[in-house]
Parts: structure tokens; sequence; C-alpha cells
């Protein structure tokens, strides 16, 4: 199976495919003016920074993911606040059509520490960025904005 299809039987003996996009999540947290990135240990994007974050796993709800991703890839155990957005442009992940909702997290617990397939994790000032994968400087932009204006 490729990323993004399934395949169906139908009698009599019919195969058909169908493309879909995958669901992912992404988390935000955002502490002193300062964000918590990753940086990606697998392609695409291998050792640039990004977001916490990745697929949902089938039987799970988008706040679990976005949960056990900050979890698994930054050691952060996080509370969610609020949706900060739903990304969707078809060419935001080179590997096929994905799906992002953003949360915005507050810490409840735990320290910074690279895990899952995260090679480092650091609180970056949000008015210096490093170079982001994906669309993800598009993404925090938007949280920023949220955040300011609310």
């Amino acid at each position: 199976m490729f990323f993004g299809t399934a395949q169906f039987f139908y009698p009599p003996y019919v195969l058909i495919y169908m493309k879909f996009p995958r669901l992912t999540v992404d988390g935000i947290i955002i502490k002193k003016k300062m964000i918590l990135l990753i940086k990606r240990g697998n392609e695409p994007f291998q050792g640039q920074w990004a977001l916490p974050g990745g697929f949902v796993e089938y039987g799970e709800t988008t706040e679990e993911a976005v949960i056990r991703e900050v979890r698994e890839e930054t050691g952060m155990q996080g509370t969610i606040q609020k949706i900060t957005g739903v990304y969707s442009d078809p060419k935001r992940d080179p590997r096929g059509h994905t799906i992002s909702i953003v949360y915005l997290l507050g810490v409840a617990r735990g320290s910074p520490r690279a895990g899952s397939d995260a090679n480092d994790v650091h609180f970056f000032n949000l008015n210096d960025l490093p170079p982001l994968a994906f669309d993800h400087k598009k993404i925090i932009k938007d949280a920023i904005h949220q955040v300011t204006v609310a």
C-alpha cells in the first residue's frame, strides 16, 4: 500500500484504489516568548527544525495524538489550550497529502529532551527562528497572531 492510498475489493473481484489525505497533528508550546521546536531525525526534512507532531494513530483522537507526539518527541507533558488552525495544502508534505490540526499547549510538567524521531529539542526566541520544515513558519506566524490578539 502506498502513502495515502487504500485498496478495496468489491464483488465480483474488482480492485479499487482510492487516494486520501493522512491526518497529522502539531503542538505549539510557547513560554516567555520562546517556542519549543524539535530537530527532525528522519526524512523528509531530516536535520531541520519543526514543531513537535506526527501522524494520528488508528483509534486515537487528535487530542490524544498531539499529547502523545509532544511527549514522545520532547519529553514534555502538555495540556491542550486550543486549536490554532487546520492546514491542508496538498503540497505541504513531500510524502503526500496531509492535513494537520495544530494545537496550542500549556506545559504541565517535564524538561525538554529529544526522543522518538527527534534528534534535538530547543526553545527558540519567537523573533529569531531557524529555517523550518514543512509549512511550520506559516503555522507559527498564525499562532503568534492568535496569541497576541487574544
